[in-house]
């Protein structure tokens, strides 16, 4: 069972995280601390404790605006530890995912927090310490993939995609009507997307061929022009791209 450490300067924020964390099955215990000064203090002890220790903590759920100390600051404190606990960031604001990510937070929930939403974080965090019980997964629509916006979970049709951008840990799903940032590693929807046109055309981007309405040279230079962008083609993916486009029906 995990044992959980929320943290929100907000009473409110603080204590509906904490319902919502004692009604997971997976959460043994859970606890909250107002700001990160008395979160760090909290997590001292659960070091001093060990990790098979009864002050122990799996996972911190960690605001990231607080006066003083904030949330980001207290994961960067926490990479300098021998074993620190895992973090999950809670936050109205989604403009800090990529730095949350480059602190190997677990995963990036948004405000207001919903109940399913909050349970796939738990479910990251017990797989990563090893508390995995046997809850059912359902699987993902392949012809959908989910984003979230405002703590709002929307579903993008996959054939809406024209190109993806590789972003750190996080690939920017690009469509005619606007962009989604979703935590998956660009070689990861490569491979899952291969079947449904989508080719890599350079380190940090993929097209969907269908979607390709120019293939252009200029002076040794290839770009393929995807709706009104232009996007660069690496040299090593030049060709295979020229003879899928020639074969594309």
């Amino acid at each position: 069972m995990l044992r959980a450490l929320a943290v929100d300067d907000e009473r409110p924020s603080l204590e509906e995280l904490l319902y919502l964390l004692n009604a997971d099955p997976r959460i043994g215990s859970a606890e909250g601390a107002g700001d990160a000064t008395e979160a760090l203090r909290r997590i001292n002890r659960a070091l001093q404790s060990g990790p098979g220790g009864p002050e122990a903590i799996d996972v911190v759920f960690l605001d990231i605006h607080m006066p003083g100390l904030d949330g980001l600051d207290l994961a960067r404190l926490l990479t300098g530890f021998a074993q620190p606990p895992l973090v999950v960031f809670v936050t109205a604001h989604e403009d800090f995912a990529v730095q949350a990510f480059d602190l190997k937070a677990v995963d990036y929930v948004l405000k207001p927090v919903r109940k399913e939403r909050l349970a796939e974080a738990v479910r990251r965090a017990a797989e990563l310490t090893g508390n995995t019980p046997r809850i059912p997964v359902h699987e993902p629509d392949p012809d959908q993939i989910p984003v979230e916006l405002g703590g709002v979970t929307r579903f993008v049709a996959v054939d809406d995609i024209t190109h993806v951008e590789a972003q750190g840990d996080y690939a920017r799903l690009h469509t005619d009507r606007g962009s989604h940032l979703v935590r998956i590693p660009l070689s990861t929807l490569e491979e899952r997307w291969r079947s449904r046109g989508f080719v890599r055309i350079h380190r940090r981007h993929l097209v969907a061929l269908r979607h390709v309405g120019e293939l252009r040279l200029d002076a040794g230079t290839v770009s393929v022009l995807v709706g009104a962008e232009e996007l660069q083609v690496s040299r090593r993916h030049a060709r295979e791209l020229r003879d899928l486009l020639m074969r594309r029906p």
